[in-house]
């Protein structure tokens, strides 16, 4: 890989990176929305909804309208998008603005994402494909373990609004660097309508589809309730809860680079079902271990590190199925995702409701991932067979 593209795909991972940011912050940030919009609590966390919606629903339809487009066009477009999205946040005094722009937010991330990946896909070496996304799945991490916090910390000084105007600010002069950087791509070559929804209606794509909704929601079933279960089950201080998150966000980052080079190494189907087998297993022993604290906190590091070293081999398996139709399966994994996360938080909420306790989460989490590896080695077999008919 050239120096100047390994220099793009750190610019792209940026770009990950403040658009992560401007989602994972909100949760972080709700009390303060909430009390300057005087909403309550429960309607300023419509704002989250509506981002999510927006994501699952408007990128595909985006992605695929712009599919012939020039890269680099669609890329800036929706940063354009993000930076007027951003500065509207900034600007809105009534949750009504607000929930609007965080629609446009949401869409606006959601096709940067994917157009990043195909990118990255077109400017590095096949060889490399793995490391490009695993550098771009670090930008979204490193939200998690230094734009959240730094973003709830300038709430609590300059305000919340001071947060999306200066996102707004700092993605303008990203633009122009990225600009710079980013050499022209020719959009998507004219795929016939029917062949690309055989693509997408392939075993193969199909399998690793219901894989990365199973997987987000067991993911989801245990994380929407992290800050509880450390407090509840690890017993962990509310000082203590801060540390860990910080350092389960390092975890995550560092997982992402190693699966990024696994798969560079040891490709895309051999990273995602180890991954997943690990998660699982450390999943399964957690409640065993939750009276200890060390043994606790060890495993959870290992479920964080294999999740996030999974994404970038998740990722690149699309890419490399469906060169064709990449922009269009990427965009319809991130609306799984959203809907997986989704599906996950509302099982987690209803086991928490009948049972009143989080220490057995980790056990339905892992029984739904055992699903969901299933159905992607499933499609894994599918794929091998096809190749080796096809060899013949």
């Amino acid at each position: 890989m050239s120096n100047k593209a390994r220099f793009t795909v750190y610019a792209l991972a940026f770009g990950a990176f403040f658009t992560a940011t401007s989602e994972l912050v909100v949760s972080g940030i709700l009390n303060f929305i909430a009390s300057d919009l005087q909403v309550s609590f429960a309607t300023a966390g419509l704002l989250i909804t509506a981002y999510s919606a927006a994501f699952a629903v408007g990128t595909p339809l985006v992605v695929s309208l712009a599919a012939r487009a020039e890269r680099r066009k669609v890329l800036l477009g929706a940063l354009f998008s993000f930076i007027l999205g951003s500065f509207a946040a900034s600007a809105s005094t009534t949750i009504e603005t607000l929930m609007l722009s965080r629609i446009l937010l949401g869409v606006s991330s959601g096709v940067y994402l994917v157009v990043a990946f195909g990118a990255a896909a077109r400017i590095v070496p096949p060889e490399k494909l793995g490391s490009a996304i695993g550098t771009i799945v670090l930008g979204f991490s490193s939200a998690m373990i230094l734009g959240v916090p730094i973003g709830i910390a300038i709430a609590e000084s300059l305000g919340w609004q001071a947060i999306f105007l200066l996102l707004g600010i700092v993605s303008a002069a990203f633009a122009f660097l990225l600009y710079r950087l980013l050499p022209k791509i020719e959009g998507d070559a004219p795929v016939p309508f029917r062949a690309q929804f055989k693509a997408i209606g392939s075993a193969v794509i199909i399998g690793a589809l219901v894989l990365t909704f199973l997987r987000e929601s067991g993911n989801s079933v245990l994380f929407t309730y992290m800050t509880p279960f450390l407090q509840q089950v690890l017993r962990f201080s509310i000082s203590g809860v801060g540390v860990m998150m910080l350092a389960l966000g390092v975890v995550g980052a560092v997982g992402s680079r190693v699966g990024g080079y696994g798969v560079d190494r040891w490709g895309a189907t051999r990273v995602i079902a180890s991954g997943v087998m690990l998660h699982i297993a450390a999943l399964a022993l957690l409640p065993l271990f939750s009276g200890s604290g060390f043994a606790g906190t060890l495993l959870l590091g290992v479920v964080v590190f294999a999740m996030f070293a999974v994404g970038p081999a998740m990722q690149s398996f699309f890419l490399q199925q469906a060169p064709q139709s990449a922009n269009l399966i990427l965009s319809l994994n991130t609306s799984v995702i959203h809907l997986g996360l989704a599906a996950g938080a509302g099982a987690g909420g209803a086991m928490l409701a009948g049972s009143s306790t989080l220490r057995y989460h980790p056990w339905l989490a892992a029984g739904v991932l055992l699903l969901g590896l299933g159905a992607g080695l499933i499609g894994f077999a599918k794929g091998r067979s096809l190749r080796t008919a096809r060899s013949r």
